[in-house]
């Protein structure tokens, strides 16, 4: 796996704050979003990795890690178990090396990182020595959601390996965002502990909503008349609907901001961000003659 430097995917200093690395990563969600960027593949990886790096330094136990083991971080817990066995087997002189391979997870034979290799040794041609534990392999799912499905916390039953699994969403989660189920992953090994289970929020683009940061925007199609005379709109938000009124003479492009009515601020109950409308003025079509006879008088006038 290459490593990848999560400060400088946010562009932020190794001693930054939670606060300067919180500000980092919403400045930059909204500027790689996918609806704002949506046939730009390069966008979409970075916006992955900053998803990646947010979970990672915005939490103190991980980046810890992180700051310790580099790439190498999700395995900590696996090194220090071997630590304080003492490296116990692992320079066994003679020994049988078969077998080793079960316990190194994402690492081939012959391809051992270089934490690996200067915690444990060159092992190759050697052997463990048995009793060193080992935490299974962790399992990774993607969990599907639209807008309307994050705009309330809620919970949420699923099945994986014949259990099942009860976990609850909280409103305001992000695209990308990542929890962990302890537990929930493969056997560990020599009695070692279960593997975790992943998942990952993954968003489906459905109606006119699109989302930016805790804000909202939307295009709405006004017609012709309502956009001349005024009057009085219904809007579906993702709080339900709600009546606006229109100026006389609006005109096509015009925006408007309606406050509160945008997505869930995450784990800020009854904090939400925005929506902003945009109207788009819709000509009318199909034009009987006595239509086109008024048209006509009115461009006289």
């Amino acid at each position: 796996m290459d490593f990848i430097d999560y400060y400088k995917v946010l562009g932020v200093d190794k001693n930054a704050s939670p606060e300067q690395i919180k500000k980092a990563y919403r400045k930059l969600a909204r500027k790689l979003h996918p609806d704002l960027n949506p046939n730009d593949e390069e966008a979409k990886k970075k916006f992955q990795q900053l998803n990646e790096a947010n979970e990672v330094l915005s939490d103190p136990e991980k980046r810890k890690k992180y700051d310790q083991y580099g790439k190498d971080w999700q395995h900590a817990q696996e090194y220090e178990q071997a630590r304080q066995s003492g490296h116990a087997g692992f320079g066994a002189a003679g020994q049988d090396y078969s077998g080793w391979q079960q316990y190194t997870g994402d690492f081939e034979q012959g391809d051992f990182s270089d934490f690996f290799e200067s915690l444990f040794g060159n092992a190759r041609g050697r052997s463990r020595s048995g009793g060193v534990k080992f935490k299974g392999q962790d399992f990774h799912a993607e969990f599907p959601l639209t807008l309307a499905d994050a705009y309330q916390t809620r919970k949420q039953t699923f099945t994986v390996n014949g259990k099942n699994i009860r976990i609850t969403i909280p409103a305001g989660v992000e695209q990308g965002q990542v929890i962990k189920i302890k537990g929930y992953g493969g056997p560990g090994v020599n009695g070692g502990p279960a593997g975790d289970l992943y998942i990952t929020f993954v968003f489906r683009e459905e109606g006119p909503l699109r989302r930016a940061g805790n804000d909202l925007y939307m295009t709405y199609p006004l017609d012709l008349y309502t956009a001349v005379l005024g009057g009085e709109i219904t809007l579906d938000t993702l709080g339900g609907k709600v009546k606006i009124k229109v100026s006389p003479e609006t005109q096509n492009g015009t925006k408007i901001r309606l406050k509160g009515k945008g997505y869930p601020v995450y784990k800020q109950e009854g904090k939400f961000g925005d929506l902003f409308v945009t109207f788009s003025i819709r000509i009318p079509t199909h034009l009987t003659d006595k239509q086109k006879e008024l048209f006509a008088a009115l461009a006289k006038l």
